[in-house]
């Protein structure tokens, strides 16, 4: 097992969609593990998606405070309600924006031996899983900014989304 470096905001390859683990195999195993040991190594954050560290499959991991969820080949089937709050990405340290996103969502996806697999979110955790989820389609969390700016975790200075844009089209 290992910790991978995480890709930065900017870098083409999460622009991408990640294609779907065809079948569980050590690769597939080992990519999982490192993720963990990357994710955990990260400094608190909440999950982490494969293009974030180069490998476009369709791969999440997260822990959001009760523990370590394996998404592989999620696909939300339910969606409901609405909130609004900060989040972050390890792609993009230090800073966040506020973002809004089902209250709940419905998760069909594998486990790591290959069963199918249900998984419910509320609050905090929907919030996670359609942040990763998003990952897997290209799609980053400053997509779905709902000011024109995000916040330095620190100092509480802003940037504005436009200067984020252009970094973003600089990379790619």
């Amino acid at each position: 097992m290992a910790v991978k470096q995480i890709l930065p905001f900017g870098d083409p390859i999460l622009r991408k969609r990640a294609k779907p683990v065809t079948e569980m195999t050590e690769r597939t195993i080992k990519l999982l593990d490192d993720m963990v040991d990357t994710l955990y190594a990260s400094e608190g954050r909440a999950g982490l998606a494969a293009p974030q560290v180069g490998v476009l499959r369709r791969v999440v991991v997260m822990d959001c405070g009760d523990g370590l969820i394996e998404l592989i080949n999620p696909e939300i089937l339910e969606m409901h309600g609405e909130q609004t709050g900060a989040e972050a990405c390890l792609s993009f340290p230090g800073y966040y924006g506020y973002v809004k996103r089902a209250q709940s969502v419905k998760v069909k996806t594998l486990s790591r031996n290959g069963e199918t697999v249900i998984v419910h979110g509320e609050g905090y955790l929907a919030r996670c899983i359609q942040h990763e989820i998003d990952h897997l389609n290209g799609v980053l969390f400053v997509d779905h900014v709902r000011e024109n700016w995000l916040i330095h975790e620190d100092t509480k200075q802003k940037i504005d989304l436009l200067d984020v844009i252009r970094l973003t089209k600089q990379g790619q």
